[in-house]
């Protein structure tokens, strides 16, 4: 009897480590596609964003159209540099 019991505890180790390893390939199964989705919306925005900058240098209403759409979008002064714009102002805030 004792045997068996031994026997038994050893297959629900083997069990335990089983359903453990099944965890960690489905963890990393979610991992490898969150960053294939990542790498494909990064590849999206870099493709509009060079195509919109080709468009901005050939025709000056779209470049002023998109220049004053970023000037509301953006709010990083490190952003905004980079498209020429003004840093954003900053409002005192007053404490009671």
């Amino acid at each position: 009897m004792a045997a068996l019991d031994e026997r038994i505890k050893a297959q629900e180790e083997k069990l335990k480590q089983l359903k453990a390893l099944k965890q960690k390939q489905e963890a990393q199964k979610r991992a490898a596609e969150a960053k294939r989705t990542r790498t494909q919306d990064t590849r999206r925005k870099v493709l509009v964003g060079a195509m919109m900058l080709e468009h901005m240098e050939k025709n000056e209403a779209t470049k002023t159209n998109i220049l004053a759409k970023l000037d509301t979008f953006l709010t990083r002064d490190d952003d905004r540099s980079l498209f020429g714009l003004y840093p954003v102002r900053q409002e005192s805030i007053q404490t009671e």
